[in-house]
């Protein structure tokens, strides 16, 4: 698939970016893997360790549309990973949250059509359905954007998707880094929100094969939602720490009990295939596109009125060794 290809990273110095970055130049042969952010600390250090001659590191912001029309010249396939995510910033910095997350979707989306970019996949959250907070909105807002933008390519031959998962396991600011922080310096109790909270979660690397092989499955305008397992949030603290103490907190402004990928609401509009759920595009550009069979030649079938893919109804769940060793993975 990447073979010989241009590939673009936006927010490429992310742990998703990284671990992509290390992905594919260990399974391909890429013509060039651009990274575009904006940090250039994390640049320079990524550099040190991703040094093959293939790489490039392009120091820009998906706000500026003319940087990057500049970086996507002659790119075969873009990852959008770019984002603010921290929902606290969100809520105190809205326009900041907006001006990233749609205006610089947005961007990327008239840029790859300029550029005529033959593949382009943004990385969504779980938190973009049914959002109750600014960055599940934005990121709800964006995704309308990437699967809309299939409308208006007309002869083009750009084509755009989504791929939409949960929290990833050891992630940056996630609640992991934040337990295991608190039983390094001694906590005797964790803070939980709510002793009834479950969340979906992926590993790093399982997340980075999903998005890899949605590009292999697009045909554009879908949203990919990978099966994986849920996990009670006590559950988590008990396999990081066992027998420790739980203090109940409350749940926080912008916070759910349960996440959801595939809402009731879009039911009609979602087919499962073995190891992941599309969710169709409302309006269809092409009336000849079939979404029960893939570009793979993948066959899914249609769910019934009403579905939903929730963390606390998934029939998946891990058990505390289970979770420990995606850790460890």
């Amino acid at each position: 698939m990447f073979n010989h290809q241009s590939i673009l990273i936006t927010g490429g110095t992310g742990s998703f970016g990284r671990e992509c970055v290390r992905t594919i130049l260990s399974r391909y042969q890429p013509q060039k893997v651009i990274v575009y952010s904006r940090d250039e600390l994390k640049q320079y250090e990524m550099a040190q360790e991703l040094n093959s001659p293939v790489m490039r590191y392009f120091i820009g912001d998906v706000r500026d549309a003319s940087r990057l029309k500049l970086a996507m010249r002659d790119v075969d396939c873009v990852i959008h990973a770019a984002a603010l995510k921290q929902i606290p910033a969100a809520e105190y910095n809205p326009m900041e949250c907006i001006k990233t997350n749609i205006n610089g979707a947005n961007n990327v989306i008239d840029m790859a059509l300029e550029c005529e970019v033959k593949k382009v996949i943004a990385l969504s959250t779980d938190k973009a359905v049914n959002p109750i907070n600014l960055y599940g909105a934005t990121k709800l807002a964006a995704d309308k954007l990437f699967v809309a933008a299939n409308n208006i390519t007309g002869k083009l031959r750009t084509r755009f998707s989504v791929v939409r998962y949960g929290n990833v396991v050891g992630s940056r600011g996630s609640v992991i880094p934040f337990f295991q922080k608190l039983i390094r310096e001694g906590a005797n109790e964790l803070p939980i929100t709510d002793p009834r909270m479950t969340r979906f979660w992926i590993t790093l690397q399982q997340g980075v094969n999903f998005v890899l092989k949605s590009f292999e499955r697009m045909q554009g305008g879908e949203i990919f939602v990978p099966k994986i397992p849920s996990m009670k949030m006590t559950d988590l603290a008990e396999a990081l720490a066992p027998g420790i103490l739980i203090k109940i907190i409350g749940i926080r402004p912008g916070e759910k009990l349960h996440e959801v990928m595939c809402p009731p609401e879009a039911s009609h509009l979602t087919i499962e295939f073995g190891d992941h759920y599309i969710i169709k595009p409302t309006i269809q550009f092409s009336k000849s596109m079939d979404f029960r069979r893939n570009a793979l030649g993948e066959k899914g079938v249609p769910l019934p009125d009403g579905f939903q893919y929730s963390s606390d109804t998934n029939t998946e769940w891990l058990t505390g060794t289970q979770l420990l060793d995606m850790l460890k993975s």
